[in-house]
């Protein structure tokens, strides 16, 4: 018997035995890390990468970037160039498929169009974005300013490739810049002003574009600039506001200006996905001459420092300074190819992963994020798609009270005003749902296109129909004999 209990006791010996082994290594792996994490330089904290103690710009020359990702987020870039340049010209029934018109308040989008009475919608969408952004940001880091930010796109994917065509790489960009003004330096700061300054007054035409419609700005084009004056002085504006961002500001638009870097100190954890450097695997850092015992994979090369385009060291830790462009990866992985080691020295990974040195795995964390994140923007669509073409108020009309009229009829007063949202005039028919009467309009219920209308009308009911002083009625208004909406209102009868 007491064999048998031992050999019962054995299995369970074993598991209690792993376990404990296990918990010696996480406890074993944990420290290892901590100590790996202490050898960072941390001083980086106390300032910003693209502004010296004194004050003065750090002016990045970042080297060409060249990779798998790299040519991932190209192929990227060009298809939504794509879209940016030919979405203003798509019409739907001669409306633009895209139109954020904030002087005239209106507002289309996937060609639905919405107007002020629309709000509720856009408070909705709204805290659905807000949602969003947190949610996004917790769970996948700063992707979005790395692979689909406007500013990223066009910073990196067009103007950088310019000024590398025309002024080299990094080192060349230097030179010239060290180099004194002589016939060669002045052609190419030449030619870099007037090809970015073109491409910031083309792109400022799109932009406006987005806001009053292409059409407007065609028109600006061909009656001159003295006729739209307000139109071109807007063109103007955001030109130099492009060429500024674009040829000197740079960078620090992501690292100064916006405030989605700043949410991201406050919204990352450790199990967040962004760009890290695998400091477990990497430290202490070494040449490959070296031959210290406990050298990391890290040949202090420096690479990944080179072709960062805001000029951190992502080997320092996570910095507000870093747009997870991915650039460091693809020059870390190259470098690991020519010294024979493993690629993923620079990764996207979250703080625990590395700690505990495990690959990144789309985990039930995230997968809970994105059901989320499917959710609210399915709400949207759904706001978006099943909002009302038409919207109707019905009102008595003030300082009116009832009519007595004969065969013992009472009559009431109402005004009706209706928003047209769509490209189509529409006729309503009006018509009582709930009870028996008769409506007899002032003027037909012709709603003209994109426009607001309104009209009174009179609805006429029985005495011995009303119950109290106080009756509801239903009203419905129909096009084409297809119900549209059903409105209440209050018909007032004398005391009963």
């Amino acid at each position: 018997m007491i064999k048998e209990i031992e050999q019962m006791n054995k299995p369970i010996r074993k598991v209690a035995v792993i376990k404990e082994k296990e918990q010696v290594n996480n406890k074993d792996s944990e420290s290892i890390a901590n100590y790996k994490k202490d050898l960072l330089d941390q001083s980086f904290r106390d300032s910003v990468s693209t502004i010296s103690k004194e004050g003065n710009r750090n002016y990045v020359n970042p080297q060409k970037p060249n990779g798998r990702l790299y040519r991932l987020r190209s192929y990227f870039s060009y298809f939504y160039l794509i879209l940016f340049f030919t979405l203003p010209f798509i019409k739907v029934e001669g409306e633009p498929i895209f139109l954020f018109n904030v002087l005239e308040r209106k507002f289309i989008f996937f060609s639905k169009i919405f107007w002020p009475q629309d709000f509720f919608i856009f408070a909705i969408g709204f805290l659905t974005f807000i949602v969003f952004v947190i949610l996004f940001t917790v769970g996948f880091g700063r992707i979005w300013c790395g692979w689909a930010c406007p500013q990223t796109i066009f910073m990196e994917m067009v103007f950088r490739k310019i000024e590398f065509f025309i002024d080299g790489d990094a080192n060349q960009q230097k030179q010239l810049k060290a180099m004194p003004w002589n016939t060669e330096k002045l052609f190419k700061r030449g030619s870099k002003i007037i090809v970015f300054f073109s491409l910031s007054f083309l792109i400022a035409n799109f932009f406006l574009g987005y806001i009053i419609g292409m059409d407007e700005v065609i028109k600006l084009v061909k009656e001159g600039i003295f006729v739209n004056f307000g139109t071109f002085s807007a063109l103007v504006i955001f030109t130099l506001v492009f060429f500024f961002v674009y040829y000197w500001f740079r960078e620090q638009a992501c690292i100064i200006v916006c405030p989605y870097g700043r949410l991201q100190g406050v919204l990352l954890d450790r199990n967040s996905i962004l760009v890290a450097y695998d400091y477990v695997r990497g430290e202490p850092r070494g040449k490959l001459s070296d031959t210290k015992v406990d050298q990391g994979d890290c040949v202090n090369c420096h690479a990944c420092v080179r072709v960062c385009p805001t000029g951190i060291d992502i080997r320092n830790g996570t910095q507000l300074e870093c747009v997870n462009c991915t650039a460091c990866i693809d020059a870390c992985d190259e470098i690991m190819d020519h010294v024979n080691k493993p690629k993923g020295l620079i990764r996207y990974a979250s703080e625990n992963g590395i700690a505990s040195k495990q690959k990144m795995t789309y985990s039930w964390r995230l997968k809970m994020y994105t059901i989320v994140l499917t959710l609210l923007l399915s709400f949207l669509a759904i706001l978006l798609i099943t909002r009302a073409d038409i919207a109707a108020r019905i009102l008595r009309t003030p300082g009116q009270t009832y009519q007595l009229l004969e065969n013992n009829k009472i009559s009431n007063l109402y005004n009706i005003k209706l928003v047209n949202k769509t490209r189509k005039n529409i006729h309503l028919d009006i018509k009582l749902e709930n009870i028996e009467g008769e409506i007899k309009q002032v003027s037909p219920v012709d709603v003209p296109k994109e426009s607001y209308f309104q009209t009174s009308f009179f609805i006429t009911l029985k005495n011995e129909q009303l119950k109290a002083r106080k009756t509801k009625i239903k009203i419905g208004l129909y096009e084409n004999g297809h119900k549209v909406d059903v409105l209440t209102a209050v018909f007032l009868g004398p005391s009963i």
